[in-house]
């Protein structure tokens, strides 16, 4: 048995409540990590009758019998196997959304995901310290094994700042107070013309309308957050996980709400051509407003 097999099961032990088959696949990794000796057998027992509905919350019923969880640490993963349960749940993750790019980005997955990891240099790192933390606990109210997967491999991610924008046209503010960090692509894993990753944008900040040849999926981990489609057009408030999908050359802008905006995102191709910033007018306005949770 491997690190990246400890990692698994314990990503496992957190899956989603109410997903199809989650109740087994948390028993699964109890029964795991109940064999090395590292879950008591009366935490077992309530994993097992827990198993056979899909909702019920074995922390739930452990409080209600007097059990401490007492769950086993993460384990220590190298760059590889941190990234290789990632994109595991990343596309775990995105078989459960509906939607127009869904397929492609997760076909785009399929095909490189097991291609050579590279070493990267650590990057900047100051908005992923300051936000990141409150994203993935927001998440893990949610998806807690994607939230345990991401918070694994996080120490192993190079993270950018998307620079092909000029600082005066995209602002300051967002320019000082966005990361992303490529799984699949320019990053650790390399791709021609495909590219998967996380993007973090600070709380309440303005990503200016834009627009790029490339096609590509936002699916949001953490919400609610503003979004148009028009330069000078009405903002949308959606909630997380309503997955957002611009055909090529859609304008497009994100308003960030109170708790830091987390998502996948995935360009299916083109992703050499850069992003324009669309001029509006009403940009000063924007960055005024506040998106209530």
């Amino acid at each position: 048995m491997t690190a990246r097999d400890d990692a698994r099961a314990r990503v496992d032990l957190y899956a989603a409540l109410g997903q199809p088959g989650s109740g087994r696949v948390r028993y699964a990794a109890a029964m795991y990590f109940n064999c090395k000796g590292l879950l008591s057998s009366e935490a077992l027992e309530v994993y097992r009758i827990c198993s056979a509905r899909d909702g019920d919350d074995p922390a739930a019923l452990m409080a209600t019998r007097g059990l401490a969880p007492n769950l086993p640490p993460p384990p220590d993963l190298n760059r590889e196997q941190a990234l290789r349960l990632l994109l595991d749940e990343v596309d775990r993750y995105l078989a459960t959304l509906p939607g127009a790019g869904i397929a492609e980005s997760r076909a785009g997955l399929a095909a490189l995901r097991d291609g050579p990891v590279r070493s990267e240099p650590r990057g900047p790192d100051a908005t992923v310290r300051a936000h990141l933390p409150a994203a993935l606990a927001a998440l893990t109210d949610s998806h807690p094994a994607l939230a345990t997967a991401i918070e694994m491999a996080e120490p192993h991610l190079c993270w950018r700042v998307y620079d092909s924008y000029p600082p005066e046209q995209i602002g300051t503010a967002f320019n000082a107070g966005h990361a992303y960090t490529s799984l699949i692509g320019e990053g650790a894993i390399a791709a021609d013309d495909f590219d998967l990753g996380l993007f973090l944008i600070a709380p309440g900040l303005l990503y200016r309308d834009h627009a790029h040849p490339a096609p590509e999926l936002y699916a949001p981990l953490t919400g609610p957050h503003g979004w148009r489609f028009a330069p000078e057009g009405p903002i949308a408030v959606k909630p997380a996980h309503e997955p957002v999908w611009n055909e090529p050359g859609q304008p497009h802008l994100t308003k960030v709400g109170p708790v830091p905006f987390l998502c996948i995102y995935c360009w299916t191709r083109d992703v050499n051509e850069p992003a324009q910033i669309i001029a509006a007018t009403d940009w000063d306005a924007l960055e005024r407003l506040k998106i209530s949770a």
